[in-house]
């Protein structure tokens, strides 16, 4: 009985996009911290912030593409829409400092975009 060697797998643009999503959402929480310690942390937050929702729009577009002309599951496209409304709301809260809800929030997206890395 002979085996057969299979090549690994390389990633989609979907799994980069949510890779990137989630990375960008662990370096807001780094300049998190660097924001109550540092004078620059604020100008590196508001940036990564900026980041972080492009991000948030790649994994729309990267679902939306894996989906359409892909022949994909459309069930990533309603993750990836849910999760830029949380991004939206986690931009407005920030910029009208409700720390209460920012914190809180951004923690859950992290989790959430691990549980989407993940299940992809």
């Amino acid at each position: 009985m002979a085996t057969q060697a299979t090549a690994p797998r390389g990633i989609s643009f979907l799994q980069f996009a949510i890779a990137l999503q989630t990375l960008t959402i662990f370096l807001q929480a780094v300049s998190a911290g660097l924001l109550l310690t540092s004078s620059y942390g604020e100008s590196l937050h508001g940036v990564g912030a900026r980041v972080m929702y492009g991000a948030s729009m790649l994994y729309l577009l990267a679902a939306v593409l894996a989906w359409k002309p892909g022949g994909g599951s459309a069930r990533p496209v309603g993750h990836a829409a849910g999760f830029l409304l949380l991004a939206s709301v986690q931009v407005v809260l920030g910029i009208a400092h409700v720390p209460s809800v920012h914190l809180p929030l951004g923690v859950a997206m992290f989790g959430l975009s691990v549980l989407a890395l993940v299940r992809r």
